[in-house]
């Protein structure tokens, strides 16, 4: 705009031309054409008239001014410039600068004024806004003391020094005090019992900021010493910074729920009629012992038969065998509760009495003399005396031998052979008579047919490789899903098999399965799949197909020779002269490894072993569980052991230890030089797929490391 006159200055026209290209150019806003056209017009007639009065009238420029700052033209260098055109105005009496400081003078007012509307306005909206928030806090507060003071549950607030601060009304009752009473006491005194370790460790990870809430059921004492049980939650109040500040917990008294539910998990577990635990209860107690076991870990069962009873049924009624039956139970749970034995009743008139971390069969069978002296005098029901007695079967074990299922098993026929003997007695688990007694129902009623109906199953247990703990082996164990008597193991139905004769295609067909098996690892993981070893009856030893039909099952499944190996009892061969070496001898050019299986239970000479062509040998599970046994001289057994382990390897034998179950028998075997083990330490029979996990995590392990 500098530079010289306007063109027509003086005229209004000039004038008007100047002021719209002033008003027309970029000033900082959008104003619609239209609106400056207008805003032209009545400013620059209010500044001619300014111009031309006479005297000068500052009115019209003061309003012109204050016009461009109602259109929002603020802009100083606007107001610069709009100065610099007023002022080069010509006029008489030099009215421009006077034309131009009116301008400035009212678009300054204005500008003024327009600010401080607008602080006002800005004020206003603050005192709102802060009236508004107080307001809104207030009611917040009140909603939420309302809340905290009405609510059914009980709101407690603590800091994280674990300092009570505030409660409601509804802990109040639920403590049986007042307020006032637990404001200032600590989370820490109100500590039950029966809590369990997991509840305080969860508070210490909360408190210290490691989890933000948790849930449990917790019991309380009340004031007047009754318990009550709530469903607590407790939740972390953290600061602006994340820092943990608070601890509010929540409470709901459950107790009507807790003893409920106590009242149906009692009916659930305990007997109607006697108030004993039942079978359900009796089984998961029993299962719980073979969980977790401890290293040489003992239990005892007494299965315990009332003598007569279906007599006093038959004779006087059921409701005077059900007293009977309420009679005999409180006497054994008087005798034996106490010495800290549980009693349960299986039904009928079938009783159990389990012994847990039983000090060995003496223990058991003095259980066995209390239940036969707890029953010795008659029994008084109504008008009649009646003698009642009871037969027991007596079963003392260690854990890892045996399973639940089996164990009641052998107890119950036990108990059989108490009665068959006469009555009124205590018998001895002895495992002959019980696998016989097995073995002779299971076979003649089910076996002939059971490997058509696919009963039998095989599962695999690990040999580890002492040296650097890898899977060297598995065992193939074939198992019986017997329809009755539920899942049986090779000792209890194979003796009887190879008496039979029906070894032979149950031997035959577990060669099949397994090989089939051993054969799918080595095409899945190469040569990272174990060996298998398959135990060989005596009858198939002596068998002259067996090296035929062994040829025909690798040829069929694809198993190379090397990945099997078979194992022989020391029975198998019984002198230089026996046929079975040709059959062993036979396998062996097959390429197929042989190994000695239970070494040291029953070998008549050792001069067969440098004859036989086996590689292996496998030192019995009994001299290792000997080993904890504080009956015996355990140094001896140490020296024992380490003397089968160096005359194997004189023999250039590889010697693997059975019955292995823990860190420290395993560390000492490695140390004598024993080159595999088996044993629940290292794993216990499990199903192929378990076995197929087990490789793919060692050679994803390998390949890690290799990684890095």
């Amino acid at each position: 705009m500098s530079g010289g006159l306007p063109v027509g200055a003086g005229s209004t026209e000039g004038l008007r031309e100047e002021w719209a290209r002033l008003l027309g150019g970029n000033h900082g806003g959008a104003v619609h054409p239209r609106v400056v056209d207008s805003l032209v017009d009545r400013t620059a007639e209010l500044l001619d008239r300014a111009r031309r009065a006479r005297p000068f009238d500052p009115v019209p420029a003061r309003q012109a001014g204050a016009l461009l700052v109602d259109a929002h033209f603020t802009d100083p260098e606007v107001l610069a410039r709009a100065v610099e055109i007023l002022h080069r105005q010509p006029a008489a009496d030099g009215v421009g600068p006077m034309l131009s400081g009116a301008f400035a003078a009212g678009w300054a007012a204005a500008l003024r004024e327009r600010t401080l509307r607008e602080q006002e306005a800005i004020r206003l909206a603050a005192d709102t806004a802060r009236h508004g928030v107080e307001r809104a806090l207030r009611e917040s507060e009140a909603r939420f003391r309302a809340l905290f003071e009405s609510a059914a549950i009980g709101i407690g607030i603590g800091d994280v020094e674990g300092n009570i601060l505030a409660v409601n009304k509804a802990i109040g009752e639920i403590f049986g005090v007042g307020t006032e009473d637990m404001a200032g006491r600590r989370v820490g005194d109100l500590v039950h019992p029966e809590d369990t370790p997991g509840v305080w460790e969860a508070y210490g990870d909360l408190i210290s900021g490691k989890r933000e809430y948790f849930q449990v059921d917790k019991p309380y004492y009340r004031r007047d010493g009754e318990v009550v049980w709530t469903h607590l939650t407790v939740s972390l109040i953290r600061d602006a910074d994340g820092v943990p500040k608070y601890q509010v917990a929540m409470l709901e008294d459950i107790t009507d729920r807790y003893r409920l539910q106590e009242r149906l998990r009692h009916q659930a577990t305990h007997d109607p009629l006697t108030g004993l635990p039942n079978r359900a209860a009796f089984f998961e107690r029993l299962e719980r012992l073979f969980e977790e076991p401890e290293p040489g870990a003992r239990f005892g069962l007494c299965y315990v038969d009332l003598d007569g009873f279906k007599v006093v049924n038959d004779s006087l009624g059921h409701d005077m065998g059900d007293q009977l039956l309420t009679a005999v139970a409180s006497r054994l749970d008087a005798a034996l509760t106490p010495l800290g034995h549980m009693v349960a009743r299986l039904g009928g008139d079938e009783f159990v009495v389990l012994l847990e971390n039983c000090r060995g069969e003496q223990e058991a069978v003095a259980a066995a003399k209390t239940v036969l002296a707890a029953l010795a005098k008659p029994v008084i029901v109504g008008d009649h005396k009646l003698a009642v007695g009871a037969s027991v079967g007596v079963l003392e074990r260690r854990v890892a031998t045996t399973t639940p299922g089996a164990a009641v098993r052998a107890a119950d026929l036990t108990l059989y052979r108490a009665k068959e003997a006469g009555r009124g007695r205590w018998t001895l688990f002895d495992p002959k008579e019980n696998a016989r007694a097995v073995s002779r129902y299971a076979v003649s009623v089910r076996m002939p047919s059971a490997l058509d109906r696919g009963e039998f199953f095989i599962d695999y247990q690990p040999l580890v490789n002492l040296a650097d703990g890898s899977l060297a082996a598995v065992e193939a164990l074939v198992r019986w899903r017997h329809p009755q008597l539920g899942v049986l193991g090779p000792e209890e139905f194979v003796g009887t098999a190879e008496e039979t004769g029906l070894i032979m295609p149950l031997g035959r067909w577990v060669l099949e399965q397994a090989c089939g098996q051993a054969a799918d690892w080595v095409r899945r993981f190469g040569d990272r799949a174990p060996q298998l070893n398959v135990n060989l009856a005596v009858r198939q030893a002596r068998n002259a197909g067996l090296v035929a039909d062994l040829d025909r099952i690798l040829r069929t499944s694809g198993l190379q020779p090397g990945k099997l190996q078979l194992e022989i009892t020391e029975s198998t061969v019984v002198g230089p002269e026996d046929e079975a070496l040709k059959s062993l001898h036979g396998l062996v050019d097959l390429g197929v490894s042989l190994a000695v299986d239970d070494f040291g239970t029953g070998w008549s000479n050792l001069a067969y072993l440098r004859d036989l062509p086996v590689s292996g040998l496998k030192i019995a599970g009994s001299f290792v569980g000997d080993l904890h046994d504080p009956a015996k001289d355990t140094h001896l057994g140490w020296r024992i052991v380490s003397g089968l382990v160096s005359l194997a390897h004189t023999l250039g034998l590889t010697v693997t230890a059975e019955g292995v179950e823990n860190r420290a028998d395993a560390e000492r075997l490695r140390l004598m030089g024993c080159d595999w083990a088996q044993g629940w330490h290292f794993g216990r029979p499990v199903r192929p797929g378990e076995i197929a996990r087990r490789i793919a995590e060692a050679n994803l392990s390998e390949t890690v490391d290799l990684a890095e």
